[in-house]
């Protein structure tokens, strides 16, 4: 069986193959560049005193040159990618290993107010996110950290599919990775609609023909030259009437140039990766409609950003000082240029937002369907009504945990069913908590689960388990606890939750904690609302005595020769023991 390990193994070594190939040729081009170099110089100083000759040399010395040059960029791009694939498939197995921490954690998106971002270790350093993003794009970053927010329950079969056909595709997703890493953008993409949106013109119209016509005149004067039809004075005026026609919009030029090259990159990496999506056949339907979204009767999403990409480097020539002396001198380079690109945007500024999105959802969906391809024995959950079950999973287990030394637990909780969770500190409570969080996220989000079989109705998710106090809002630890239940109350009004808490009203005395607990949960279930609490509070659990929707259930921990030992089994029932005395005895804090 080709595992994920021994894929990323095979890659890095057939991508080791062709980084040497692709070094070898980069040092061969630079001596090319070298040697072109070298011989102009030569030819220049030969022939020194004939300008004919040297006007000749230096043009055909120049052309060379550039093109060498152009040749030795593609070279170096290529080598580039070669690297960056190798880096790609080691950083899967470290993560493979469980070494992920260094990767991007999250951070910004963590959220106290969202219904369960807060709660469940989503983002921040070891968080499910460090583990899951492979985004390489900021914007794609965000589209992933959206998808996992969002609590959308609605097509979740369709997103399967798509994540299923994304994870067999390894070698497009990092294909696609690799071309989005390689090219560091430095503006972002709302930055950059709203520049296209704003745009206002300069380049007269008649610039569309003018820069062709003077072109062909000045290759007419030039010629005339060489053949000494006219003089040199004759020349020279021809070349200043193109820088005089050029300065006179000098000024508003320089604004367009600056305001391009920093869109550049992005319009650079873009386009490739638009090509990429058209160039692929999708069966799913969510991706097919991705596809269609960048779909143009006339020519391709990727040729169109091409075209644009191409004039902002072809504007960029005007930085080389040779050939920005004498492209405007005697083509009129700048004007020819800047109203391609003030066609181009008038033409398409409307289209670019959504060729944007694609690349950035397909961005995001890469991180998912690399999961998947990642865990081939995980499950994709059954969507499915059944039996008043909400769902029913075989051998859940948390997906950050070493599989190695992980416990998995049967789970199975009817719809209106509230369970109430007791045992000892440290017995696995609050991992199962978080255990069937990531089971809900992750099964709306489209991704498999952590488990041999499961079954799902889809439903969002509301959680309350780690209030803190405001110290800037001088709001006490019990006030924000409150906030959060209130808030709770208020969401499973309008929809269906499934809500997770893990020992609520902390912040006050046990007998006004155990009323008060008492009566959410009561509250609760009169709601019809389904899910789990956690709690140490014993007495809690005679609330099934009274409302047969609520079952109890418990994490057990033994002392066995002096030692806590703790099975981290789901077991139907109340906890007998509890251990905050051993261990003070223990660890000897108490006597």
């Amino acid at each position: 069986m080709n595992t994920p390990h021994t894929f990323y193994n095979s890659q890095i070594e057939n991508y080791k193959s062709h980084l040497s190939k692709a070094s070898q040729k980069l040092a061969f081009s630079s001596l090319l560049r070298l040697a072109v170099f070298l011989a102009t110089a030569y030819l220049v100083y030969y022939f020194f005193g004939n300008a004919t000759v040297i006007i000749g040399v230096l043009v055909v010395g120049i052309a060379l040159f550039l093109f060498l040059v152009s040749r030795h960029s593609d070279l170096k791009y290529e080598r580039d990618k070669f690297r960056e694939l190798i880096r790609i498939n080691e950083t899967e197995l470290q993560v493979l290993d469980s070494k992920f921490q260094e990767l991007p954690d999250g951070s910004e998106f963590e959220d106290p107010q969202h219904p369960f971002s807060q709660d469940i270790d989503l983002f921040g350093r070891a968080s499910f996110f460090q583990y899951l993003n492979r985004t390489a794009l900021v914007e794609g970053k965000q589209e992933l950290a959206s998808l996992l927010l969002s609590n959308d329950i609605q097509g979740i079969e369709q997103k399967q599919e798509a994540v299923k056909e994304l994870s067999e595709k390894a070698d497009w997703r990092q294909n696609f990775s690799a071309l989005a890493t390689l090219v560091k953008t430095e503006t972002r993409t709302q930055t950059i609609l709203k520049w296209l949106k704003t745009y206002k013109s300069f380049v007269p119209k008649m610039m569309r023909w003018l820069p062709s016509v003077f072109s062909g005149l000045s290759v007419i004067v030039l010629a005339a030259f060489f053949f000494d039809f006219i003089g040199g004075i004759e020349l020279l005026l021809w070349f200043f009437t193109g820088l005089f026609i050029t300065g006179i919009y000098l000024k508003r030029i320089n604004l367009l140039s600056g305001s391009v090259s920093k869109v550049q990159d992005t319009f650079h990496q873009y386009y490739q990766l638009l090509a990429l999506i058209e160039n692929t056949e999708f069966s799913s339907e969510l991706l097919k409609a991705r596809k269609e979204l960048i779909a143009s009767e006339k020519e391709k999403a990727s040729k169109i950003l091409k075209k644009f990409s191409k004039a902002i480097d072809a504007l960029d020539q005007r930085n080389n000082m040779i050939f920005g002396i004498f492209g405007n001198g005697f083509l009129l380079w700048d004007l020819r240029q800047s109203y391609k690109l003030e066609k181009w945007i008038l033409k398409n500024q409307s289209k670019v937002k959504q060729w944007f999105t694609v690349i950035e959802f397909m961005d995001a969906y890469n991180s998912l369907g690399n999961f998947s391809f990642n865990h081939p024995g995980y499950v994709f959950p059954e969507i499915k009504d059944f039996d008043g079950h909400l769902t029913k999973s075989e051998q859940l287990a948390h997906p950050l945990l070493d599989p190695e030394k992980r416990v998995a637990n049967d789970f199975s909780i009817e719809k209106e069913q509230f369970f109430i969770i007791t045992g000892a500190n440290m017995a696995g409570k609050s991992t199962f908590l978080r255990t069937v969080s990531l089971q809900i996220l992750m099964a709306n989000v489209g991704l498999p689960v952590c488990a041999k079989t499961c079954i799902y109705s889809p439903i969002k998710l509301i959680t309350s388990m780690r209030t803190t106090d405001s110290l800037t809002d001088d709001e006490s630890y019990f006030f924000s606890e409150l906030k959060r239940l209130k808030y709770i109350v208020d969401e499973i009004k309008n929809d269906k939750y499934f809500i997770i808490l893990d020992e609520i009203l902390k912040g006050t005395n046990s007998t006004d904690k155990a009323i008060g607990s008492r009566k959410f949960i009561e509250k609760l279930v009169r709601s019809k609302s389904t899910g789990i609490i956690a709690t140490h509070d014993l007495s809690l659990c005679e609330v099934s005595n009274e409302l047969p929707q609520v079952k109890n259930y418990y994490f057990d921990a033994e002392i066995i020769n002096n030692e806590l030992n703790f099975d981290y089994r789901f077991k139907k029932g109340v906890c007998q023991n509890m251990n905050a005395s051993f261990l003070l005895k223990k660890m000897e804090i108490v006597d």
